[in-house]
This record gives C-alpha cells, sequence and structure tokens, in this order.
C-alpha cells in the first residue's frame, strides 16, 4: 500500500492495541495514543515483522485541548499528513444506580469519550482539509449501549449517545472537505487477561455472556480503514451471535 498514517488513541490495551497492531499489519504507519507511555510502548514491540519502525508511541491526554492540538501538530510535522484517526479511548466505571453516582466519575468518563473523541476529530478535520490531497476518515468506538442501555450505567451510556452524535455531525460536516466518518459498535469482546465476569441483566440478575474473539473487531476496523474516501461505513454492529442486544430486558 501507499505509505498511509493513522492515529489511534487507547492504544496502550485491549481493542486500541488490537486494532493498532492490525493496522501496522496492513502496513500503515501508526501513531499510538494514550496517557501511559510505557503501555504504548508495549504495544510497539508487539508490532508484526517489519511493523516496528511504523509504530509510534505518543503520550497525550485527549482530554486536554492544548495536549490534542500538539499531538496533531507533531503528526502533521514528522509525517505530513495523516489518513485515518480510530477514536477508541474511554474511560468507564464500575455499574452504578443512577442516585450513586459521583459528579466526578461522570465528567471522567463524559470527557474520555465524548469531549476527547470531539478534540481529536476537530484537530482531524483542520489537519485533513488542508492537506493535499485533501481528506480523510474518522472511525469512532460506539457500543450497543447507545441503542440498549444496561442497568447502572448511565454515564457509559450517555456518552456513548455522544459519540452516536459526533458520528452523524462529522459524517454530514465532513462532506464538503472529503472527510468521511463512520462508528463501530462493538459487543462482547472476550477477556484476555481475566475471566469473563456476569453481566447485570435488566431484571437485576447477572449473567455469564457470549463473547466473540477481537480479531473480529479488528478486521472491521481494517476494513473500514482501507475504504476509498467515496465509500463509507456509516454504522456497524459487531457482536457474538448470541450475545443478549436485540430484544434486551
Amino acid at each position: 500500500m501507499a505509505e498511509k498514517t493513522a492515529i489511534v488513541t487507547g492504544a496502550g490495551s485491549g481493542i486500541g492495541r488490537a486494532c493498532a497492531l492490525g493496522l501496522l499489519a496492513d502496513g500503515w504507519t501508526v501513531v499510538l495514543v494514550g496517557r501511559r507511555k510505557e503501555v504504548l510502548e508495549e504495544t510497539a514491540a508487539l508490532a508484526p515483522a517489519g511493523g516496528r519502525d511504523r509504530a509510534h508511541p505518543a503520550s497525550a491526554d485527549i482530554t486536554d485541548p492544548a495536549a490534542v492540538d500538539n499531538l496533531f501538530g507533531s503528526v502533521v510535522d514528522r509525517f505530513g499528513h495523516l489518513d485515518v484517526l480510530f477514536n477508541n479511548a474511554a474511560d468507564v466505571m464500575p455499574y452504578t444506580p443512577t442516585e450513586n453516582v459521583r459528579i466526578e466519575d461522570w465528567h471522567r468518563v463524559m470527557d474520555s469519550i465524548a469531549t476527547g473523541t470531539f478534540l481529536c476529530s476537530r484537530a482531524a478535520f483542520r489537519v485533513m482539509k488542508e492537506q493535499t490531497p485533501r481528506g480523510g476518515r474518522i472511525i469512532n468506538n460506539g457500543a450497543p449501549s447507545a441503542q440498549a442501555p444496561r442497568p447502572d450505567s448511565i454515564a457509559f451510556t450517555a456518552a456513548k449517545h455522544a459519540v452516536a452524535g459526533l458520528t452523524r455531525s462529522l459524517s454530514l460536516d465532513g462532506r464538503r472537505y472529503d472527510i468521511s466518518c463512520g462508528q463501530i459498535d462493538i459487543g462482547n469482546v472476550t477477556p484476555q487477561d481475566r475471566p469473563q465476569p456476569a453481566v447485570l441483566q435488566a431484571d437485576g440478575s447477572r449473567r455469564v455472556e457470549p463473547t466473540m474473539d477481537v480479531r473480529h473487531v479488528v478486521d472491521m476496523v481494517r476494513t473500514m480503514a482501507a475504504l476509498p474516501l467515496g465509500v463509507n461505513i456509516q454504522s456497524v454492529l459487531v457482536m457474538p451471535s448470541a450475545m443478549p442486544y436485540v430484544g434486551r430486558g
């Protein structure tokens, strides 16, 4: 492939790490973004053969406007262009009844998911509309919770609703700049470092739900990233077939 540059936020673990490694395997230059440099360097060390020199750890707080602007400025200075942004970073919190949610936890979750997605997308717009050739692609990590929430998850659910709105607005506003924006909603992924927990259900019970390998998510992100700018996957849900989502509750 011709040299392409991507930014992946939350690249130090989980879905972000897996998708960054997938893009590296496809020949992308990938800027690995997160708050902790050491875990980003661990991701870079896992790059496939020939990909290590295209993996670039960059520690940044995506809830800080100045830090985000500096990050994107450094990417342009170093690589000259930006082709894909994968907004993946997110802070979460345990299931908590609405009346017990602390305001600091609300802000932490909302800032990391909604505000972080906005700030990185705003910076990407500024780069993509001015570069030559013009345009680029933004992929947002949404969640099934934006359509069918789980109990006691008001902060996460509200933040992912915000991401869905951001995706639609970015997709519309990006048309005049050849910027495409789509969203991937991700169902239960098999944990790699701990047993699968029992998940709270709408009737108050807890159930161990079906999961899927993260490679299915990686394959979809790789597909979305590789599309020509004239084609877009606006929204896609990837989940285990038996996961309780359709008819949840």
